[in-house]
């Protein structure tokens, strides 16, 4: 397989765990989320690199490709612009598909993908391939988050339909299946002094996922204000007196911000600052009513948040705080790659289907 635009490596971990997948090339420019990658799945494969310049040359033929091109294109619907260069992103694609001829390719994008012109355009360029495409919920295929997710599958083995759901709603893992048993007090707000090389550059890590449990120091009025919210509440429970000017003459809309979760239901989605719950309901569920009420007043860590993207307290980073929380936010989580990797086999080997596994189901 090959991984496009494969950050920390979230794709590839999932189509890892599924067994029968061998990662042969991965392509990111970033070089901490591609440090990342490395420090998961080795150095031999890993291109930090823009994608327009690796040769079509050195493009090798595999049977599968997953990627998710940058979004940032996808949501200018006005303009039309076939020329708009961040186009070139999922052009770029297409071209990696053209030239290592895959059985199956898979595109990973946001929602609003599928009404972009760029999608319309996409489908007119993927001649010999037979497209499935919809949204999934992540929560639907063990991620204990709600994250809807366009997902395509490019097909010229014969259709391939989407998954279906592996944890319909009743079966979801929630908040609690994963931050439960983690301390409540992060004892640190800085990550270890570790420094690797990778791609003849020094940088932050690698840092084992319990590392990541670190916290911050909130300002006396931040603790204030949430105190006053209850699970599943925001910011339309902090008294008045609380709320910057912003806020108060903001009746309506942006209900998540300063946001408490839930033990019992699945996060919203994971974004990449996390750590700031005036950015959405990223504060820690534990709250109980009453001045003597057991709270936990805090944003969730970047080891909370990894969890709920579903990636395993095995995986190691490498970054600062806000660039491993930029590749948590942006990853493809790794229980929904693991499911579509495991969904796809039975096309590829023609085996019978087996039930998908999970790791939290164990």
């Amino acid at each position: 397989m090959i991984d496009l635009f494969a950050g920390c490596g979230g794709m590839t971990s999932g189509f890892a765990a599924a067994g029968g997948y061998r990662p042969v090339m991965a392509v990111e420019w970033d070089l901490h989320a591609a440090a990342t990658y490395a420090a998961n799945f080795g150095d031999d494969h890993i291109r930090w690199s823009d994608i327009a310049a690796v040769p079509d040359s050195e493009i090798p033929e595999v049977d599968v490709i997953v990627g998710g091109p940058p979004c940032q294109g996808f949501s200018n619907l006005g303009s039309k612009d076939v020329d708009d260069p961040r186009n070139s992103l999922w052009r770029e694609y297409l071209r990696f598909v053209r030239r290592a001829r895959p059985a199956v390719f898979v595109i990973e994008n946001v929602d609003r993908f599928l009404a972009s012109t760029e999608f319309a355009l996409l489908q007119a360029e993927t001649e010999g391939y037979e497209l499935s495409y919809g949204i999934l919920l992540a929560a639907d295929f063990g991620v204990p988050q709600r994250r809807r997710r366009t997902i395509v599958i490019g097909s010229r083995i014969g259709p391939i339909p989407l998954p279906t759901a592996t944890h319909p709603r009743g079966r979801w893992h929630t908040v609690g299946d994963v931050l439960r048993g983690l301390p409540e007090r992060p004892v640190t707000t800085a990550l270890p002094d570790s420094v690797v090389e990778f791609f003849g550059r020094e940088l932050p890590g690698p840092f084992k996922s319990p590392d990541l449990h670190i916290g911050r120091n909130p300002t006396p009025l931040s603790l204030e204000r949430y105190r006053h919210v209850p699970p599943g509440g925001g910011r339309f429970d902090v008294p008045q007196h609380l709320l910057p000017r912003c806020w108060r003459e903001k009746k309506t809309g942006t209900t998540d911000v300063m946001g408490r979760m839930r033990w019992d239901e699945p996060s919203l989605t994971i974004r990449t600052e996390f750590y700031k719950p005036e950015k959405g309901r990223y504060l820690h569920p534990q709250w109980e009513p009453g001045e003597d009420g057991h709270r936990v007043d805090r944003p969730i860590t970047h080891l909370e948040a990894a969890r709920l993207q579903s990636f395993p307290d095995s995986f190691e980073w490498c970054g600062t705080k806000v660039e491993v929380a930029r590749q948590i936010g942006n990853a493809v989580p790794p229980s929904l790659a693991r499911a579509i990797a495991e969904h796809l086999k039975p096309y590829l080997t023609g085996a019978e289907p087996t039930a998908p596994s999970c790791p939290l189901c164990r």
